[in-house]
């Protein structure tokens, strides 16, 4: 699958401790014995215009099954919470891609997500709208938010995630009904990994 040329950045956010799983859940191997962050970051890397991978100051990224392709964004106060990781990687985004419309924010430990959801919500993106989908009337990730509410994403601290974003600007988003479960799955335990 080509890559896409669309103006819709993406970040994985795999910053943070996983301490549910027991051990660093990012390199866990899946099935066909792809790294779980690498596998969600392959599949992130088929559809976004450029996709960065927030990662804690010390981490090796070849470590985790990285590529040196792959761009980073190191969060030196990343222990501090998601709200921390998200802020800095946005900024980064804001700085960098100043044609961008939107971002996507995706978990580092979701690579079961399907094509056909992330191609869906990159084409409903638009910088004045907050994207998502829902499987069974349930949200799930990834998120993608216009330009329009960056500076708010660069406030969060600690562990403060978007939600008051989405509820404050609940007029401006778009929940598209998908056939695809993987959007809940996120793996917080060992026995999550297939």
């Amino acid at each position: 699958m080509k890559r896409a040329t669309n103006s819709v950045i993406a970040v994985v956010l795999a910053a943070g401790r996983g301490r549910r799983f027991g051990s660093d859940k990012r390199i866990a191997q899946l099935s066909d014995g792809q790294g779980l962050l690498a596998a969600t970051v392959a599949r992130a890397q088929r559809h976004f215009a450029q996709v960065y991978v927030v990662l804690r100051e010390h981490d090796d990224p070849q470590a985790l099954g990285l590529t040196s392709q792959t761009q980073f964004v190191r969060c030196t106060d990343a222990d501090q919470g998601m709200g921390n990781s998200l802020a800095a990687a946005v900024a980064q985004v804001a700085t960098m891609h100043l044609e961008a419309r939107a971002v996507a924010v995706l978990l580092g430990d979701m690579p079961w997500l399907a094509d056909l959801t992330l191609q869906r919500l990159v084409r409903a993106a638009d910088s004045s709208r907050i994207v998502f989908p829902v499987f069974n009337g349930e949200r799930g990730h990834p998120v993608i938010f216009g330009r329009q509410y960056w500076a708010q994403l660069q406030s969060l601290k600690g562990d403060q995630g978007a939600k008051a974003i989405l509820l404050e600007h609940a007029h401006s988003c778009i929940a598209l009904e998908v056939e695809d479960a993987a959007i809940l799955l996120d793996v917080d335990h060992p026995d999550s990994i297939r």
